[in-house]
């Protein structure tokens, strides 16, 4: 299957099949060894959807975890169904966007895999993979020689939409089947918060759902080891419909209730909600999930009957097509939905657990119960991590940024700690600063002196972090203690910035941010390098602007870039 002229040694984009190590997409993807043996095994992978590949051939333990792929159970996909996708990749393969070579290797369908974000970053990170004939090579290594190859060609490569109009149910059975085990395994990781959530209250809601998901499961369970849905086993669960949309409606209005609750509190509420329904969270966020796996099987069994009647009525297999794709909107809504809630409610628990004082906080009920009923933190978060984890990575520790504005005493990694939870996906930390702390005792000198060193030493500084997108500060007590944030500046809320050339009476050096909303000044200790301080200006200054609508009243120019000097 293997053709001499794939080999790798001339693959990537400079000849040499080389990772760019410059591209952080590409920084995990498997990369083949020069001059290793080009005559080695292949196995071919078409991305056939966004995120789902097809597997031609068996593809071996070690490169499934190397590609990091996620098996699923071809399951309710027919023979016939892989043998029209088989077909039509074959006549595609002709084509040269793929290259001619390949159409022999679509043979048949041996397995459908889910891409990881990693391998989807490395099938879009242009030479991430070494390339030959429009796909990317991955390769699996031993004793410094390549035993096994994988042909990973992207979704644009094969011209979906040509497939979609050749086997369009196929695929859509497929879909189907990808989200069935993709809620199924999240379902598996959620199952050991169960037994810490339910209530005497929960438990009748708890049986109800069960007793649908697991007449749904067998149903599924029976036609996959059948090879077909069963008029009886179909109409066992078709008669469960409405109890199944029930179910779902009512999980996904709770969990869509507390994300309401949750956007429309500020800091203090969010936080108190969330403590005080952390077990209604947990609890409707499994249940969601739980009945949208027992939708999707059913709809799954629906699909696999209309797709068996669609070989003599047209009209049965749009049906197939159909169903996937509301099953997919439906599906997609409800997991949003659920990462969204999980996500605050595990960013929390992450933040309460670096808070000294905080981690044997009351999580439910009274305060009365706290000795029969309580849940630490610590507790509920090491139990839901799991599958916070599965439905959305955690952003990795925070390190030292390039710009840090502090005194050398000040330890910065405790604030990183908690800082870390704050920021979103991709949010970049630029700068670290922390000011002078107010000198109380200046207010203070007398009578009342012998008071004012020690009140200087408690005063509490403020926290300054700038990011890629906006401008964090807080009040270091309130910071550490609490968690808690004072302002959130968005980065193109930034008009002008000042940094004074000298330093005050005091040896401090000073930074004013001026927004449309206010003029904020942040004082520097004699310790903190002035050069530090200048590269903190600057960063602030690359966001400096006045949009026309408010320069116009004070008819002045717009400001020089770089922070201006008093």
């Amino acid at each position: 299957m293997h053709d001499p002229a794939d080999s790798v040694e001339a693959a990537g984009p400079e000849g040499d099949g080389r990772i760019d190590t410059n591209d952080s997409r590409a920084a995990d993807c498997p990369a083949p060894h020069p001059g290793s043996n080009s005559a080695a095994a292949s196995t071919v992978l078409v991305e056939v959807r966004p995120g789902v590949a097809v597997a031609f051939e068996e593809v071996p333990e070690e490169l499934i975890a190397q590609l990091k792929l996620d098996p699923i159970d071809l399951g309710l996909v027919s023979v016939d169904d892989r043998t029209r996708i088989s077909a039509a990749l074959a006549s595609i393969g002709n084509t040269a966007t793929v290259g001619g070579n390949l159409a022999n290797a679509f043979a048949g369908v041996e397995g459908i895999y889910r891409l990881s974000d990693a391998t989807r970053a490395c099938l879009s990170a242009g030479g991430a993979l070494a390339a030959k004939d429009g796909a990317n090579l991955g390769a699996v290594l031993a004793n410094g020689r390549i035993v096994h190859q994988a042909r990973l060609i992207p979704v644009a490569a094969v011209s979906a939409a040509e497939v979609a109009v050749a086997v369009g149910p196929a695929l859509a059975m497929i879909a189907l089947q990808v989200m069935l085990s993709q809620v199924a395994g999240l379902v598996r990781t959620n199952i050991a918060l169960t037994s810490q959530v339910l209530t005497t209250m929960r438990h009748g809601q708890w049986a109800d759902l069960t007793s649908l998901v697991d007449t749904v499961d067998r149903a599924v369970g029976r036609a996959r080891e059948l090879g077909s849905v069963t008029t009886t086993e179909w109409e066992k669960v078709a008669a469960k419909d409405d109890d199944l949309r029930k179910q779902r409606e009512t999980y996904r209005l709770n969990v869509g209730e507390h994300v309401r609750q949750l956007g429309q509190l500020d800091t203090p509420g969010r936080r108190q909600y969330l403590e005080t329904n952390a077990r209604a969270i947990i609890f409707d966020a499994h249940a969601l999930l739980s009945s949208l796996k027992a939708w999707t099987g059913y709809q799954a069994l629906h699909a696999a009957r209309a797709r068996v009647a669609g070989r003599e009525d047209a009209d049965e297999a749009r049906l197939v097509e159909i169903i996937e794709r509301e099953t997919g909107e439906e599906f997609n809504s409800a997991l949003a939905e659920t990462t969204s809630l999980v996500d605050s409610l595990t960013r929390e628990l992450r933040i309460i657990a670096e808070l000294p004082g905080r981690a044997t906080a009351p999580l439910i009920g009274k305060r009365k119960d706290a000795k029969k009923a309580r849940l630490t933190s610590a507790q509920l978060l090491e139990a839901i991590q799991p599958l916070a984890d599965a439905l959305h990575s955690p952003a990795p520790p925070l390190q030292v940024p390039p710009v840090v504005c502090a005194p050398k005493s000040q330890d910065v990694e405790r604030y990183l700690r908690i800082l870390r939870w704050f920021l979103e996906d991709g949010e970049t930390l630029r700068v670290l600063a922390l000011d002078a702390p107010a000198r109380i005792g200046a207010f203070l000198d007398g009578a009342k002196g012998r008071v004012a060193p020690a009140m200087d030493k408690a005063a509490s500084r403020t926290l300054i972090a700038v990011t890629d997108r906006r401008i964090i500060t807080a009040r270091t007590n309130a910071f550490l203690g609490h968690g808690e944030i004072g302002h959130d500046i968005p980065i193109d809320r930034v008009r002008y910035v000042r940094a004074p050339s000298a330093r005050d009476g005091n040896g401090r050096s000073a930074i004013d941010l001026i927004t449309p909303e206010e003029n904020i000044q942040w004082l520097f200790e004699s310790d903190v390098e002035s050069t530090d301080v200048t590269a903190l200006a600057a960063v602030l200054a690359e966001s400096m602007n006045i949009p026309d609508a408010e320069r116009v009243p004070y008819g002045r120019p717009t400001p020089v870039e770089g922070p201006p000097v008093a």
